[in-house]
């Protein structure tokens, strides 16, 4: 099994000369010295502001997957580390007084962001009473963490750091700009101090919503929706929160946020909260508020990696059973995007959605057509499309990039390896007319799931 692979700027890395000379993919560095390293940014930041590295990209994991995002998310946090600025959270402000880093550039580089937060969780862990043998420890950094967050509400703030202790807690692989990032997992339990009162899903104890029982119920603030309808529901918006799960949750709880959804859905499980009553008026479409629901789903526009098949599943799900109450159609005029309701200049859900697939689940999760293959992102820059399953057959054409792409079939073929991955198993491509190697789909398992056999 190889592990789940990043999009933005990934090039493929090839283990050993003989792929390289085969022509399966360009080479790229793993080095942590490179210039501009990732892995060398955070080994940095954690050395010079003695917080565990393991904490830092495991937040970088939790909000953005290691992407350095252009623009800000909802919450106008920045950056890969996710360097909010707004009414309650001045993160960005702070870390550019910490460091010798401006905004600007705090904003927009990478390895500013990152010693920028490193900066401000360590002035956080002192302001907890955080000495030199607390910060080696890593269930001391809990609370930390949910400060960083800094939500309206300790429910927002500790949905965070759970959100980022289970990614400490489980381990992860992802590779971002031709590095494979990792976290061992951790046997740790967090010292939640001020925040282990306080319940949430995680902790097996949850609200359940009146209109949709499978989600949780967590509500907005009364500032950010109206109450009633002047409409009857005729519609459902499709959003993407840029950002993440429990930001954006958190970001509805703060009555400054003047926005709000009715539903959001996590990327790694297709978990659904519920925050605005469909019988109320979220603050989410403008022109289209009065008469639609609003559904938000974890990720960005430009990182098709969040967009997953548990949460188009799940959204899917909830987007019927809104239909069916409601009366209203299961078609594309009725269940639209965010970017397609008038009078709105927001681009969401971009063209990473992928609608086809959302709708075949819409109108009965029913799989999509087998002549159309099932749906997939590739990761790595110059990986070669094969007339067959082996290098040694002919090149019919290359991926330049990551790239969408939908896979017919799959079959075993030479076992291939890259950048640490391996496997033997290959995806027949619909559009491409040909065969690569699975280790470049962006999967975490060799043989994909729901592909049939060649």
């Amino acid at each position: 099994m190889h592990r789940r692979l990043t999009l933005a700027g990934a090039a493929a890395v090839v283990g050993c000369s003989a792929l390289i000379a085969s022509g399966l993919a360009n080479a790229d560095t793993d080095d942590a010295s490179a210039p501009d390293s990732l892995k060398g940014a955070f080994a940095d930041a954690a050395s010079t502001y003695d917080v565990p590295r393991d904490v830092l990209a495991s937040l970088a994991y939790t909000e953005s997957r290691f992407v350095q995002h252009d623009g800000p998310s909802q919450d106008n946090g920045y950056g890969l580390m996710h360097l909010e600025s707004n009414a309650d959270n001045h993160n960005l402000e702070r870390a550019s007084r910490l460091t010798d880093h401006s905004v600007d550039e705090l904003q927009s580089d990478a390895t500013a962001n990152i010693d920028g937060a490193a900066a401000v969780l360590r002035k956080l862990a002192d302001r907890s009473g955080l000495d030199g043998s607390d910060r080696s420890d890593l269930a001391q950094w809990y609370v930390p963490l949910a400060k960083y967050a800094r939500g309206q509400t300790k429910y927002g703030a500790k949905l965070e750091a759970d959100a980022v202790f289970d990614n400490v807690r489980n381990g992860f692989t992802h590779r971002a700009d031709g590095e494979r990032l990792s976290v061992a997992a951790h046997d740790v339990r967090p010292e939640r101090g001020a925040y282990a009162g306080l319940r949430t899903a995680a902790d097996g104890v949850q609200t359940q919503s009146d209109d949709y029982p499978a989600a949780l119920w967590v509500p907005a603030s009364s500032s950010n929706y109206s109450a009633g309808r002047s409409s009857a529901i005729s519609a459902v918006v499709i959003h993407v929160t840029q950002g993440s799960y429990a930001g954006t949750i958190s970001w509805f709880q703060n009555p400054e946020a003047q926005v709000s959804a009715h539903y959001v859905v996590r990327s790694s499980d297709g978990e659904i909260t519920q925050m605005v009553r469909e019988a109320d008026t979220a603050w989410h479409a403008r022109d289209g508020n009065s008469y639609a629901v609003g559904i938000e789903h974890e990720g960005y526009v430009d990182d098709p990696a969040w967009f997953t098949d548990v949460m188009y599943r799940s959204s899917a799900a909830l987007t019927a059973n809104i239909a069916d109450d409601n009366g209203i159609p299961k078609d594309r005029e009725h269940i639209v995007g965010h970017s397609e309701v008038p009078g709105n200049d927001h681009t969401d859900p971009g063209a990473n959605w992928d609608w086809d697939l959302y709708m075949s689940y819409v109108t009965g999760g029913e799989e999509p057509d087998p002549e159309e293959g099932v749906p997939f992102t590739t990761w790595g820059s110059g990986v070669n499309v094969r007339a067959d399953a082996t290098t040694q057959s002919d090149v019919v054409g290359s991926l330049s990039g990551p790239t969408n792409v939908r896979v017919l079939c799959q079959k075993e073929g030479e076992n291939v390896s890259s950048g640490g991955y391996s496997g033997a198993w290959w995806s027949k491509l619909k559009d491409q007319g040909g065969f690569i190697a699975n280790i470049f789909v962006d999967h975490p398992d060799n043989k994909l799931p729901n592909v049939p056999l060649c």
